[in-house]
């Protein structure tokens, strides 16, 4: 998410790519390496580089890694997040903190943002408890609960860029089709959330696409729209899957707060993976996907 975020936004801000071990260089924008586990290092680099905003992407989102290793999970997930929005309350600096749709038992969908949670694994509860740390460290701060698609680089590809890697290649792949989620499109996410800090608002807001769809249907959508064959996608059951970490069935979250806050609709499924392919026919998604 962070590369994508800092792509889109480069022309706009002086884009600062806080790094841990790897080394990315994005044109346009300048990594600094330096430990989210140390309040003082935080504290230190921000008042040195004096940010607008900071958007908090750091996160270990593999479900399979938190259920193995869920003191990492913590770690990474609630206290970076909670090291991250104690500094920001500090300094008075404007912090957004990206959430997830995973929060919810899946057994109701578009659910709003006053839902009670019922997180199924590791990964869910550590990013609920973050919630949790980020607002009671930061009131002001804004939480985003999200699900987006865009491209990925060679060490994390996306959901998208599986299905047109597997389509391209005309090789099958299984997407299920009882898995329920409202995705959107990472360039109408990132406008939409500097709306919002513009805004200045602050807590809990669903910035989703305004359809509910399964993960077959959107991978049908996305080949049709590249032009790509789909007799290669297979419809598959999670619910057969024994070999998988539980977790929500309808992730579909409720976008009506966001639209009433910002006095539009975010956009069909249709007219944003335009958008996408229109990056893939401009050179935009490669400098990411070389990375």
């Amino acid at each position: 998410m962070a590369l994508n975020w800092a792509q889109l936004m480069r022309g706009q801000f002086n884009i600062y790519l806080v790094l841990h071990k790897r080394n990315v260089k994005l044109s346009g924008t300048t990594a600094s390496h330096f430990q989210l586990s140390s309040i003082e290092e935080i504290q230190e680099n921000f008042e040195y580089l004096k940010p607008q905003v900071v958007v908090h992407t750091a996160g270990l989102t593999s479900i399979e890694a938190c259920e193995s290793n869920p003191e990492l999970a913590n770690h990474i997930n609630v206290n970076l997040a909670e090291n991250m929005a104690k500094v920001c309350e500090k300094l008075n600096i404007p912090l957004v903190h990206i959430s997830t749709d995973h929060l919810f038992s899946g057994t109701e969908q578009n659910v709003d943002e006053g839902h009670p949670i019922a997180p199924q694994n590791i990964y869910a509860k550590t990013k609920a408890e973050a919630e949790i740390r980020v607002l009671d460290s930061y009131p002001d701060a804004l939480v985003v609960r999200t699900n987006f698609f865009g491209y990925g680089p060679t060490y994390r590809a996306s959901f998208s860029d599986m299905i047109i890697n597997k389509l391209s290649e005309k090789s099958k792949l299984t997407l299920f089709q009882d898995v329920f989620y409202t995705p959107v499109f990472s360039g109408v996410l990132v406008q939409a959330v500097h709306d919002l800090v513009r805004a200045k608002v602050s807590g809990i807001f669903n910035v989703v696409g305004d359809e509910r769809l399964s993960k077959y249907e959107f991978g049908m959508k996305l080949a049709e729209s590249y032009g790509l064959d789909k007799s290669y996608i297979l419809k598959g059951d999670f619910l057969n899957q024994s070999n998988l970490v539980r977790r929500p069935s309808d992730m579909s979250l409720s976008n009506e707060k966001v639209c009433k806050v910002l006095g539009r609709k975010m956009g069909s499924v249709e007219e944003q993976l335009k958008m996408l392919h229109q990056q893939y026919e401009t050179g935009y998604a490669r400098e990411i996907q070389v990375l």
